[in-house]
């Protein structure tokens, strides 16, 4: 469909009462609003009324605050963690406590293991010394698992699991 005189008329008056091109095109029919937009732009028609708005804007509901919990006086243990295997027990020194080193005090070979919520003030780290990685041996123990034992296959699984290629 064309542009004729009434639809061009029509398509001033309506873009001068603030419509989009969307709503322009919807009414006049047969056109795109890619195409109301280049006529719009061919006539020179820049100035509007007033710019299209939404109906209606939709606003989030702000979020609850977080509760504040009271700072621990005391850094958090870490329970014992559960070995399947009998494994040596760590050796502990008394020199080194747990959860002493911050992210500022934390040195290169300091355990890595956070203590604690990261929000409160009283975050620390676990900073004894660590072995070949990041953290100390209880916290390896805990943070590295060893790799489940493969279960040997019966000669009856060996010729079920090759039935399937034959």
């Amino acid at each position: 469909m064309g542009w004729t005189d009434e639809r061009v008329e029509l398509l001033k008056k309506l873009w001068q009462d603030g419509l989009s091109a969307s709503q322009i095109a919807k009414q006049l029919g047969g056109v795109t609003r890619n195409a109301v937009i280049g006529k719009v732009h061919r006539l020179g028609l820049s100035g509007r009324a007033a710019p299209s708005k939404p109906a209606r804007t939709v606003f989030k509901a702000p979020r609850p605050a977080r509760p504040v919990t009271a700072a621990p006086s005391a850094p958090r243990r870490i329970a014992e963690p559960v070995l399947t295997q009998a494994a040596p027990s760590p050796v502990r020194l008394a020199d080194e406590p747990p959860g002493m080193a911050t992210v500022l005090t934390l040195g290169a070979h300091m355990c890595k293991w956070p203590i604690g919520d990261p929000a409160l003030e009283s975050f620390t780290f676990c900073g004894r010394r660590s072995g070949e990685g990041p953290y100390c041996h209880e916290h390896s123990q805990v943070a590295y698992q060893p790799p489940a034992a493969k279960k040997k296959s019966s000669a009856a699984e060996l010729a079920r699991s090759l039935r399937r290629y034959i």
